[in-house]
């Protein structure tokens, strides 16, 4: 089984949509036996919330099935039971190594990675507003990352 730990600094928005988008084409691939799925956040802000209302207006208007998760920070335990750690932004990946000191198994990526747009980062509609953009950006790094999973 593949394990994948989304983070973002809360877990409500970028993080959360990531898990469910990933639930989704993982789903849809047939896949979800051989996976499993959830995220959190490198602070302790939002611990114990649920998904922010954009996160689920935006995956409700696209069809993508959202949960109940509760926000819950990373720890280093974390590092352990995970496969793959994905951030979704440079601080996040900075926060992520705080948290569990080093990587000697190169398990911390930027969601970004997989794609074309390498070392960009995933914005944060906390601030922005904007929900269809960091969708388009989940959705773009997920497809990228389940790609580059099945084909290893």
């Amino acid at each position: 089984m593949i394990k994948v730990l989304f983070i973002c600094h809360g877990n409500i928005c970028r993080s959360t949509m990531a898990e469910y988008v990933m639930k989704y084409l993982v789903e849809q691939a047939e896949l979800s036996a051989d996976f499993y799925i959830d995220s959190a956040a490198t602070s302790r802000e939002e611990i114990g919330n649920g998904v922010h209302r954009g996160t689920r207006k935006k995956l409700k208007e696209v069809g993508i099935p959202c949960g109940d998760h509760r926000a819950r920070q990373m720890t280093r335990r974390d590092y352990d039971e995970f496969d793959y750690l994905i951030g979704m932004e440079s601080w996040n990946i900075r926060n992520m190594l705080r948290i569990v000191g080093d990587d000697p198994e190169q398990k911390i990526y930027k969601l970004l990675d997989f794609t074309d747009r390498k070392g960009e980062d995933i914005a944060d509609p906390w601030y922005t507003g904007n929900f269809d953009a960091t969708y388009r950006d989940v959705r773009e790094g997920c497809e990228a990352l389940l790609a580059w999973l099945v084909n290893r």
